[in-house]
C-alpha cells in the first residue's frame, strides 16, 4: 500500500458520515506542490505504480507509471522553461483528452506556471478574448477543425507573438510538442529562492463556462488538489491501485475533479478513453475491457448509455458510480440501477469549489438528493435577507467563510473584484443555487436562482420540471424556463428537441402536458411547448436558458 493520502490527512478513516464530517482534517507544508510532493513521491517510493491508462478509437494504447509521469513531467518543465516560461506564467491548453495533458499539467505546477485548460470547441472569439484577458503567454494545442488557424489569427489581431506547441503536428509557427520533448532532460530540479512555489499560490485558472454575461477567470491555489480528497476517496471511492474513470474533457473543471489530483493522492490510477465521436456503448465497452472500478460522469452520459442496447454485458468490475454537474433525473437513475444493480450517488460543485456536497459512501442515495455537505464547507440556506431558512424551505445555498484557508474554494475572480464581492458578502460564499434540505439532513437542488420561475404565486424549479418532461417517449432533450404573462407574472415554458420518429402536433404537445401532470405537481407543467432542432448550449455543454428567455423577450 503506497497511497500518499496519509501524508495530507490527520485520518483517513471514519465510522460514519457524522464522523467524516466532524473529524476530517487537511494537513500540509506551506510549499506543498502536487508535482513534486504528489507525482514526485509516488515515483521514489513506488516507481512502477500505474498513473495512467490512455487508449483511443484507433488502437493506441499508453500506460504511464509514476517514474513516467515524473520523466515526462520533467521533460516538460524543462521545454517550458527554454520557451520562456516561469512563475506565473498563464498558459493555455486545449488538449481534448491527448495524455500529454497531465504531462503539461504537472510540469507548469512544477514550475509554478499557471494552467489555463479549455475546451478544443472554442472559436476565434473564445480564444481570442482568453488571450487577451488572461495575458497568456504560451499554448498547447492539438489539431482540431480550425483551432490551430484560430490561434494563429488571435496572435494577429492581438499583435502578439508566442511560443505555440501543437501535439504530433509539423506546421509552421508551431513547435511538434512531442518532438521537442525529446530533446529535453528528464530531470528537474525543485525550484528555490524567488521562483519557490507556496500553497497559497495560485496554480489554476478556469474560465467559467459562460451562462449568462462573459466567462470570468477563476483561480485556485495550489492546496485545491489537496481540496479534492473529499471528492475523490469519500464520494468516487476509489481505491489503492484501482481504475478510476471519469467522463470529461481535461477544458472542463470535471476532469480535474476526477482525473487526476484526488485519485492520485488517494493511490488509484486514472483511465482515459479519447474519442473521436461520443458513442455510450463504446465507452462502456472500454469500461469493460479496462475494468475500470469506479466511474463518474455526468446524467446526460448516463442517458446515453441506457439508451443503448446493453443487456447481456458484464457490468460486474463497476463497484461505485456518481454523477455531478446537473440533477440526475429519477428514471435515468432507475434504468442504471436495473442495468447494473448500482446506484447512482450525486454531488454538486462549482468552477469556484471541489466538491462541496455529496453523496458520501455511507450515505445511501436519495433520489433528487445532491447529499449532505462536505467537510470543507460550512452550509447555510439563506432568505434575501440573509436569514436562515428552515428545514423544507428554499434558500440560496451559501458556504460561510470560517477562519483560514480553504482548499475547497477558489482563490479569487482574476482582475474582476466587484464579481468577487457579488459572490462573497456578509461572511458567505453566495453560489446562486436555490435549494431546500430535507428533515434527514439531504439537500435537494431547485435551480440556479436566475432560473427560478414565479408563476401565481408557486416558485418552480426547471430541473424537476426537465426530468418530468424528459420521462416522455418522445422527448430526446429539453429546457425549461420562465415566459411573461399578463395573469400569472410567469408561466412555464418547455423547448424541446424530439426523439427520432416523432413530430411537432398540438395532439402531443397535449400529452406531454398531461404526462407532466402525472408525474409531478399539475401547476407545474409547461403551458407553453416549442419545438425545436438544438438548444443553446456553452461549450461545456450547459443549457444556456438565459439566451432562450433572452430570445422570447425579443419576439
Amino acid at each position: 500500500m503506497t497511497s500518499l493520502i496519509g501524508d495530507f490527512v490527520e485520518r483517513v478513516e471514519f465510522n460514519s458520515y457524522e464522523d467524516f464530517y466532524k473529524n476530517f482534517k487537511l494537513t500540509y507544508n506551506e510549499d506543498y506542490n502536487f508535482g513534486f510532493d504528489v507525482v514526485d513521491k509516488y515515483a521514489e517510493i513506488d516507481p512502477d505504480k500505474i498513473a495512467l491508462i490512455w487508449t483511443n478509437d484507433y488502437g493506441e494504447e499508453h500506460i504511464f507509471t509514476f517514474k513516467d509521469m515524473k520523466e515526462y513531467s520533467n521533460r516538460a518543465a524543462n521545454l517550458f522553461k527554454r520557451l520562456g516560461i516561469k512563475k506565473g506564467d498563464r498558459v493555455m491548453l486545449t488538449l481534448k483528452n491527448r495524455y500529454e495533458f497531465w504531462f503539461c499539467m504537472v510540469a507548469l505546477h512544477k514550475i509554478g506556471a499557471i494552467p489555463i485548460p479549455g475546451t478544443h470547441m472554442l472559436k476565434l472569439h473564445d480564444i481570442d478574448f482568453r488571450i487577451k484577458e488572461a495575458n497568456v503567454k504560451m499554448v498547447v494545442s492539438v489539431e482540431e477543425d480550425t483551432l490551430l488557424p484560430d490561434y494563429e489569427e488571435a496572435e494577429k489581431s492581438l499583435g502578439i507573438e508566442i511560443p505555440k506547441l501543437v501535439i504530433e503536428t509539423d506546421r509552421d509557427g508551431w513547435i511538434n510538442f512531442n518532438k521537442a520533448l525529446k530533446n529535453e532532460s528528464p530531470k528537474f530540479e525543485r525550484p528555490t529562492g524567488e521562483e519557490k512555489t507556496y500553497a497559497e499560490e495560485i496554480s489554476l485558472i478556469y474560465f467559467t463556462s459562460g451562462t449568462s454575461g462573459l466567462p470570468k477567470m477563476v483561480s485556485h491555489k495550489h492546496t485545491y488538489s489537496l481540496g479534492h480528497i473529499p471528492t475523490a476517496k469519500y464520494w468516487h471511492n476509489v481505491v489503492e491501485d484501482g481504475i478510476h474513470h471519469t467522463s470529461a474533457d481535461t477544458g472542463w473543471g470535471k476532469a480535474v475533479w476526477g482525473n487526476i489530483y484526488g485519485q492520485w493522492i488517494a493511490g488509484t490510477s486514472i483511465f482515459i478513453y479519447d474519442y473521436e465521436r461520443f458513442n455510450g456503448l463504446k465507452l462502456l465497452e472500454k469500461i469493460i475491457e479496462y475494468n475500470v472500478d469506479t466511474f463518474c460522469a455526468p446524467p446526460t452520459i448516463y442517458r446515453f448509455i441506457i439508451k443503448e442496447n446493453i443487456e447481456g454485458y458484464d457490468l460486474s468490475n463497476l463497484k461505485y458510480v456518481t454523477t455531478a454537474g446537473e440533477p440526475l433525473p429519477p428514471e435515468v437513475s432507475e434504468r442504471f440501477y436495473k442495468i447494473s444493480g448500482l446506484r447512482i450517488k450525486e454531488g454538486f460543485g462549482q468552477t469556484e469549489t471541489t466538491l462541496s456536497i455529496g453523496t458520501f459512501i455511507w450515505l445511501d442515495a436519495k433520489i433528487a438528493s445532491i447529499g449532505k455537505p462536505s467537510p470543507l464547507f460550512d452550509l447555510e440556506l439563506l432568505d434575501e435577507d440573509h436569514n436562515r431558512v428552515e428545514i423544507g424551505e428554499e434558500g440560496e445555498l451559501c458556504f460561510k467563510m470560517n477562519d483560514g484557508p480553504n482548499p475547497g474554494l477558489f482563490k479569487d475572480y482574476v482582475n474582476d473584484e466587484e464579481k468577487y464581492k457579488k459572490q462573497i458578502h456578509h461572511g458567505y460564499y453566495h453560489c446562486g443555487d436555490t435549494a431546500w434540505i430535507d428533515e434527514d439532513g439531504y439537500v435537494h437542488f431547485v435551480g440556479r436562482n436566475d432560473d427560478i420561475i414565479k408563476s401565481s404565486g408557486y416558485r418552480i424549479g426547471p430541473y424537476e420540471v426537465e426530468s418530468a418532461v424528459l420521462s416522455h417517449e418522445a422527448v430526446s432533450n429539453c429546457a425549461i424556463t420562465a415566459y411573461p404573462d399578463e395573469v400569472r407574472g410567469q408561466i412555464v415554458k418547455a423547448t424541446i428537441i424530439l426523439q427520432p420518429g416523432f413530430e411537432p402536433s398540438d395532439e402531443l404537445t397535449k400529452d406531454i402536458q398531461n404526462h407532466v401532470k402525472r408525474v409531478t405537481a399539475p401547476y407545474k407543467y409547461p403551458r407553453m411547448i416549442e419545438y425545436v432542432d438544438e438548444i443553446p448550449e456553452t461549450i461545456s455543454g450547459k443549457i444556456r436558458r438565459v439566451e432562450i428567455r433572452e430570445n422570447d423577450d425579443k419576439n
